[in-house]
């Protein structure tokens, strides 16, 4: 059988100091192996920057037993399989890939095997943490922050593949230019490897490297889904922009191609739920309260069932009026407050809770709205300098006429 070991396996770096990118993490994972001291951690970082990379180094150099599986992929079952090895044998690293994809009951069955010191677990995951990874968990574990690779790491990676690596170094391979390399790898190490061997198996010898070159090939490739890469940001970008234009038909698209494409339901509801504020906003203020509900479904059930609920609430937003007034109105109220920074609280406002506070007339005069007819009464509460500013202009739909009525006839600058 014919096994083919990709050139970003076969560049792994065995050893700390190898390393690219990344350094001082590397450089804490040293001492780490010195002190003999081996918590359990997440790596929290982009794709392709060395998460995994880590873990086995962890593993080679403390001779301890590896195991690693991916939340995708894998349960409880396979969990406590491997628990029952680590039973038997010993201390063991268990490795899991995507663990924010673990739900709750999933996470807490490794909880007792890490209090009990079977287990070193080293969690790797492309989302935040503190949202994706229950408290009891990263709780018992130190984070471990990994960015993606700037362009002389990618640049220094290539370079020492086409250098070192054997089977690249039978080639004959000039090197013109690696910025389209670069530029494509978007800061993960593995999709730059796999690249630079993909380039350089389809050319004809000499293979010279050049942008041309990578630009050619690149654009060979079947047009597949990359939830890290520029396709996936095209496709996000065009599926909101497609919801704000009052397009169900083609949010409908561009949600379908997501789907299939295996991206996280989490992110396209969080992306939902952002919109359903930014740009339907009071126009349609359910619209909000829906997308919430929507999110926390999606978190509940996951794939594939959510993806009805998804459908129905991207048709649901793209056919609501549209209105960003609540957000270029917050955007205002920066800029003024950028421009005329720590003005002071009128004293009426101040909150007084000692006899020296009453004394200098904080909160002095100041109205209760609910003893006033309508509960409101007029009264200033911008600072002086900028009491004339209008922050909130509202939209031209009918719900925000009905506001604009409403603030016209308490508010005298808005007459």
């Amino acid at each position: 059988m014919y096994i083919h070991e990709p050139l970003a396996q076969r560049m792994r770096p065995k050893d700390f100091v190898d390393f690219f990118g990344n350094e001082k993490i590397a450089q804490q994972f040293n001492k780490i192996v010195k002190d003999s001291y081996m918590p359990s951690m997440i790596l929290w970082g982009p794709p392709g920057v060395g998460k995994t990379t880590l873990a086995q180094i962890l593993s080679y150099k403390t001779k301890l037993p590896f195991y690693a599986i991916s939340a995708i992929q894998s349960g409880v079952k396979e969990v406590r399989e491997i628990l029952a090895i680590a039973a038997n044998q010993g201390t063991i690293i268990l490795f899991v890939d995507e663990i924010h994809r673990f739900n709750k009951s999933q996470q807490d069955s490794l909880l007792k095997a890490i209090e009990e010191g079977l287990i070193i677990f080293v969690g790797a995951t492309t989302e935040n943490p503190s949202f994706e990874v229950n408290n009891a968990l990263l709780s018992r574990c130190q984070v471990f922050v990994l960015k993606a690779f700037d362009e002389e790491t990618l640049k220094k990676m290539a370079l020492n593949a086409i250098e070192k690596d054997e089977i690249l170094k039978s080639k004959e391979i000039k090197v013109e230019s690696l910025d389209a390399l670069i530029h494509r790898s978007g800061g993960d190490g593995r999709k730059l490897l796999n690249l630079l061997e993909l380039v350089v198996n389809f050319s004809e010898l000499p293979v010279v490297i050049n942008d041309s070159l990578v630009e050619e090939f690149v654009a060979t490739q079947t047009d597949a889904y990359d939830k890290t890469g520029d396709l996936h940001y095209d496709i996000i970008s065009a599926f909101i922009k497609s919801i704000r234009g009052s397009d169900p038909n083609a949010a409908l698209y561009y949600l379908a191609r997501m789907i299939d494409g295996g991206e996280d339901p989490k992110f396209i509801a969080r992306r939902l739920l952002i919109l359903a504020s930014e740009d339907i906003s009071l126009a349609n203020p359910n619209a909000l309260l829906l997308a919430n509900t929507t999110f926390d479904a999606v978190v509940k059930i996951g794939y594939p069932e959510c993806q009805i609920i998804l459908s129905q609430l991207v048709v649901y937003l793209a056919t609501s009026p549209k209105s960003n007034s609540t957000y270029l109105a917050l955007k205002k109220a920066q800029a003024c407050h950028r421009n005329h920074p720590n003005l002071s609280i009128p004293l009426h406002l101040r909150n007084a809770p000692t006899g020296l506070m009453k004394k200098l007339d904080y909160g002095k005069d100041y109205k209760y709205a609910h003893n006033y007819e309508g509960n409101f009464v007029d009264q200033e509460f911008l600072p002086d300098a900028i009491k004339d500013e209008i922050f909130y202009l509202p939209s031209k739909n009918p719900k925000e006429q009905e506001i604009a009525k409403d603030l016209v006839k308490k508010w005298k600058k808005y007459q």
